[in-house]
């Protein structure tokens, strides 16, 4: 087997998360920085406001932004622990420990924010609380709603950007993504300014109706909009945390370039998986022209690895095995045949 031990250094321009330069991984550090100071400021303030205020769905944003600020604590964890160099205990690198912090924000969202909005809710509507003076309350959910946006036009910024790098829609690229710390933020900035909305709605209607069983209705529907995203996630990064293979465009074109070159038959078996956010790994048997010697096989290998690497920067490490296609395999047969059937000496 013809074996590339290379790191996630080596892909040029790939994506190297945690990395000190500039692309894909600093950006979404940055992101998670973004996200993580505006959520501890909102969380605080909702806080105060909900407690003075009696209002289910205010502290259930409390809550909601609280959980998000731990979140993003863990997300800053995920991609700071992701770019780890590879080491001889790691030789694959660290990637997949995003994919396990990332797992474990999405279970801190579960817990903290969509496990608290639901049962305060829940018990809202069924014992109800007297509501006082909600014009903190109202001003608090607006400026809440100004900082949240502010973070979530960051996040939608770079999938936009990431979407055009990689010729997808912004949709797409946040379905299939493997930068788990990126889309977990988008996702929870688009439930922020959902919950703050719905929150909003729930604290006027609670005044016209002069019923809380409105705020409460308004705490559990911002859990479970929470309990979307935290499943979403959670669904996401087990998925690339078992060894979840590229997305299958990416792996039909790196099956499509090794067979246009010139020493390739054909590609009997190809193999990817995803190694960390944006990092994968390529395994083929490629049935090489029969006219390859040893040394000439070398250099094809060494050129299909090179090709693939420059054609797709997020290819980090390569394994190829030479293997005899279809019709190689039946002449060795009939040969082997051939050779049983001699006739035995006269000794």
């Amino acid at each position: 087997m013809v074996e590339d031990t290379a790191t996630g250094a080596d892909a040029g321009t790939g994506p190297n998360p945690g990395g000190t330069g500039a692309g894909p991984a600093s950006e979404s550090l940055v992101t998670v920085i973004v996200a993580g100071l505006a959520n501890l400021a909102i969380a605080v303030a909702k806080l105060v406001a909900g407690l003075i205020g009696g209002s289910s769905a205010m502290l259930s944003e409390a809550a909601h932004s609280a959980a998000d600020t731990v979140t993003e604590a863990l997300l800053y964890v995920a991609v700071r622990r992701g770019g780890q160099p590879a080491d001889a205990r790691h030789p694959f690198g660290h990637g997949r420990a995003g994919f396990f912090w990332g797992l474990m924000a999405a279970f801190a969202t579960l817990v903290g924010g969509a496990g608290f909005s639901i049962t305060h809710g829940v018990h809202e509507i069924g014992a109800g609380e007297r509501l006082t003076d909600l014009t903190l309350s109202y001003v608090v959910l607006a400026v809440s709603f100004v900082i949240e946006g502010v973070s979530f036009l960051r996040a939608l910024s770079q999938v936009r950007a990431e979407a055009r790098r990689y010729a997808v829609s912004p949709r797409r690229y946040v379905t299939k993504t493997s930068d788990t710390a990126l889309k977990a933020v988008l996702l929870e900035d688009a439930a922020a300014l959902a919950g703050l909305l719905i929150a909003a709605a729930g604290l006027l209607a609670a005044e016209l109706t002069g019923s809380s069983v409105w705020d409460g209705v308004a705490s559990v529907v911002i859990g479970l909009l929470l309990l979307w995203v935290a499943v979403n996630l959670i669904r996401t990064n087990v998925s690339l945390l078992i060894g979840q293979a590229a997305p299958a465009s990416i792996a039909e074109r790196i099956g499509e370039e090794i067979r246009a070159m010139r020493e390739v038959e054909n590609v009997v078996e190809l193999l990817t998986m995803m190694m960390g956010p944006g990092e994968i790994l390529v395994a083929a048997r490629i049935d090489f022209v029969d006219e390859s010697t040893g040394a000439s096989l070398e250099l094809a290998a060494d050129r299909v690895e090179s090709t693939l690497k420059e054609r797709f920067p997020q290819i980090v490490q390569v394994f190829l095995d030479p293997t005899p296609g279809l019709g190689a395999r039946g002449r060795e047969d009939s040969r082997t045949r051939e050779g049983g059937d001699a006739p035995a000496g006269d000794g």
